[in-house]
């Protein structure tokens, strides 16, 4: 699929130089790039301007990335990529639990985060198409309706908000009832691309689903667990 090179991009990053690298790289791939050097200034940009991705320094000034990022998920689904300095597998969980798409660990390669860009690009354009041509609008399983037209997922009648990794991650096992999915196919249906054993990602990202769509998370009846092998769908 061909991406749109004159998307815009938010970047948040309070680093300047940093913050001039990426710009300069990415309008030099044909991005249209806002860049806001402090957490107030990049919530408002938001507010004010329609974006199709967000890169998201988390040690900013005024307001932290995260709680952006919260402040973000609770009004929409937009890819957010985190580039951040710490590195611990606590934090990047924290991220991914919070809604973020993607991680990028600081100093990080532009071309990756070239590649990382295109590829949440190609995957929300390939979903949307998807849905678009999809006849059904709707598959209900039990209590749960996902609108495959408005990409909406209610419960007994209550819209739940789910970031684009939750929607596609439903999606798919909603698609397939009967199959259960290995954690690898799980990556490489959502992500698009290679999986390379992270698990960290997927399990935060289905413990977040479990969350927002089970009546008992710890008990869940929609997700279920294939011991050795990944989730699947529940029985109803």
């Amino acid at each position: 699929m061909v991406i749109n090179m004159n998307e815009k991009i938010l970047l948040v990053e309070d680093d300047p130089a940093i913050g001039e690298m990426v710009k300069d790289h990415l309008e030099k791939e044909g991005f249209q790039i806002r860049h806001a050097t402090n957490g107030t200034s990049g919530i408002n940009l938001f507010h004010q301007e329609h974006f199709e991705l967000i890169l998201l320094d988390l040690m900013l000034p005024e307001m932290n990335g995260l709680d952006i990022l919260q402040a973000i998920r609770q009004k929409s689904t937009i890819p957010i990529i985190i580039l951040s300095a710490k590195e611990s597998d606590v934090d990047k969980v924290l991220g991914l639990g919070f809604g973020a798409d993607d991680y990028l660990t600081k100093p990080f390669s532009l071309i990756e985060l070239s590649a990382r860009i295109k590829s949440s690009l190609r995957r929300v354009n390939q979903y949307i198409q998807n849905i678009q041509h999809d006849e059904s609008q709707q598959i209900q399983i039990h209590e749960l309706t996902l609108d495959t037209e408005t990409l909406r997922v209610y419960k007994n009648g209550r819209e739940i908000p789910l970031t684009s990794k939750e929607l596609h991650i439903l999606k798919l096992l909603m698609t397939h009832p009967k199959r259960a999915f290995t954690k690898a196919q799980i990556y490489q249906a959502v992500w698009q691309q290679e999986y390379y054993g992270d698990e960290n990602a997927i399990q935060v990202h289905i413990s977040r689903l479990r969350e927002k769509i089970e009546d008992i998370p710890s008990s869940p009846q929609y997700i279920k667990t294939v011991w050795g092998i990944g989730y699947r769908l529940g029985d109803f």
